[in-house]
């Protein structure tokens, strides 16, 4: 029985190169992430909206390195879709003020039942190879 796989073998590679490439930029731009941080997130928790935004890219570009080797992707995946749920209340914040933005309401809303496809692929393209990682 063949399981599916979102693209097949090259699933946790393209993954991969989005979660390096969206964390990276959380440390070359990190204003425009700071500005999507919600107030709540950081007080308390961690120093500043920086903090957070930093700590999400961190976590963004360890998720996607460990996708590449088959021994890792079982954390990876977890690890990526339990960020993928944090990051949701920003991209919720998003859509209810996209006027502070610069973005169009209707590209922000639309992108919200994309977060569980994207969760779905990360935890469906992260179990490819595991079998084959334990195996003699």
């Amino acid at each position: 029985m063949t399981r599916f796989r979102p693209l097949g073998a090259a699933g946790p590679y393209l993954l991969a190169v989005l979660f390096v490439g969206a964390g990276t930029l959380h440390f070359v731009r990190p204003q425009i992430y700071d500005a999507i941080v919600p107030q709540w997130a950081a007080p308390g928790l961690l120093p500043n909206v920086r903090s957070v935004t930093l700590l999400s890219g961190a976590a963004e570009v360890a998720g996607g390195l460990g996708l590449l080797f088959p021994l890792t992707r079982p954390a990876a995946r977890w690890g990526l879709a339990l960020l993928l749920l944090a990051v949701f209340p920003a991209n919720l914040a998003m859509a209810q003020q996209p006027e502070k933005y610069g973005l169009p309401a209707w590209a922000l809303w639309a992108r919200l039942p994309l977060q569980p496809l994207l969760i779905w692929w990360v935890l469906r393209a992260g179990r490819s190879g595991n079998r084959r990682a334990f195996s003699g």
